[in-house]
């Protein structure tokens, strides 16, 4: 498939180029030091990547330890509810440790272990990916600091107790919005003095050059297996596909499955309270091109140019920027990013619940919501959405927030 000039039969190989670089967005923006240890990993992982050792060990974790492939399911109450198009969501929740995250992170600690590597340094926001680089640590016998804000701490406690019954070391970060920005940032420092001895698993396809590549390829599984069964479920592949973006992991995994296919794909953003900056998270809806984190993309900038302030009813999502691949996709129009509010998608929190049985993350959510639109608008049709996580880590902020609907 051919799409403004990139040919989609390709395009995994092709993108990102050897600098990092998806057309203009990504790249390693990052001092010599930090350079070379990018450099170091980025040679180990195309080493290994390739080799059938490493990729017979990946595929045993994730078959005997995540309990890969999760399923889909059809959502047929819902579904019929909306009105004719049929809703399924890849189940990503039943993944073990309740999300995406543990893709990347088992991929990232394996890779650790075969530099030699003692320590696993990461952040997070909503504690699914810290819980996932947790489990990863302990599975293979490494120590972890995880880097998490203070405000997110508060509205994850569940995530952060597992954190530490799981052995890691949870470092609360005070500065700023104490939440995902600065969280990154504490993380990147802490690196950065012990680059030597550790590994620095970053939770999404943001970062420098080679972590962009290296979560979305650990993440493709995602995508592979939604093909797969949508294909053996109904004998077509849906209309659509929906799924939330931050920083994009789950959504760049879930995507690359279908980016040579005649499908719309639909990654969404949060607008959150609305559209006054500082009242959603919404980057590529509303930004410009920039540089943070040693990457560059589209960002929400202050009138200094500096990351903006963000909010979102979720903890993964309040991320002032998104993966450079986003960007590139987002540039070419072969993925139609757009915004759901707190309300929809609290709503669809609920009604998936109660509905299906299922409830969600409150990432998540936000392609739940988006589907249902998606849903009333279409009229016939297929819509699969990622159902990037469970919402057990939200149910005590939902219920002291919004109370039971």
């Amino acid at each position: 498939m051919n799409f403004n000039g990139i040919d989609f039969n390709t395009y995994l190989k092709n993108y990102p180029n050897e600098e990092g670089y998806f057309g203009k967005y990504g790249g390693a923006y990052v001092n010599d030091d930090l350079k070379k240890a990018m450099n170091e990993i980025t040679q180990a992982y195309f080493t290994i990547c390739k080799s059938r050792k490493f990729i017979d060990e990946l595929r045993r974790i994730r078959k005997e330890f995540q309990g890969r492939p999760t399923p889909i399911s059809h959502l047929e109450r819902l579904s019929n509810k909306l009105g004719n198009v049929q809703l399924y969501v890849k189940r990503e929740d039943l993944n073990h440790t309740g999300a995406h995250k543990l893709n990347h992170c088992m991929g990232e600690a394996l890779l650790a272990k075969y530099m030699g590597k003692k320590k696993l340094i990461a952040e997070t926001g909503a504690g699914q990916h810290g819980v996932a680089i947790a489990t990863a640590a302990a599975y293979f016998g490494l120590e972890c600091d995880v880097y998490m804000g203070s405000v997110d701490i508060k509205k994850q406690a569940p995530n952060v107790a597992r954190m530490k019954i799981l052995g890691a070391n949870v470092v609360e970060v005070t500065h700023g919005l104490a939440t995902l920005k600065e969280a990154v940032d504490a993380a990147f420092e802490a690196y950065a003095k012990d680059y030597e001895n550790s590994i620095y698993c970053i939770g999404s396809v943001v970062g420098p050059h080679p972590f962009p590549m290296m979560v979305r390829d650990f993440q493709s599984v995602v995508g592979i297996e939604a093909r797969e069964q949508f294909v053996e479920m109904t004998g077509e592949l849906p209309d659509a596909v929906v799924a939330c973006v931050g920083g994009g992991s789950n959504s760049a995994g879930f995507f690359s499955g279908f980016l040579n296919d005649p499908v719309d794909i639909y990654g969404i953003e949060p607008l959150g309270r609305g559209t006054k900056m500082g009242d959603h998270a919404a980057s590529l809806q509303y930004g410009t091109e920039g540089v943070m984190h040693g990457f560059n993309s589209i960002m929400l900038k202050d009138e200094n140019g500096d990351p903006a302030p963000v909010y979102s009813v979720a903890s993964g999502l309040d991320y002032p920027s998104s993966g450079p691949e986003h960007a590139f996709l987002h540039e070419l129009g072969r993925v139609k990013y757009d915004v759901i509010g707190d309300d929809d998608t609290i709503d669809a929190f609920f009604t998936l619940s109660r509905l299906e049985g299922i409830i969600p993350a409150i990432e998540s959510s936000h392609a739940v919501a988006y589907g249902m639109k998606l849903a009333k608008e279409m009229g016939k049709g297929s819509v699969l959405i990622n159902l990037s996580g469970r919402g057990d880590k939200d149910m005590d902020y939902i219920i002291e927030k919004y109370g039971i609907r």
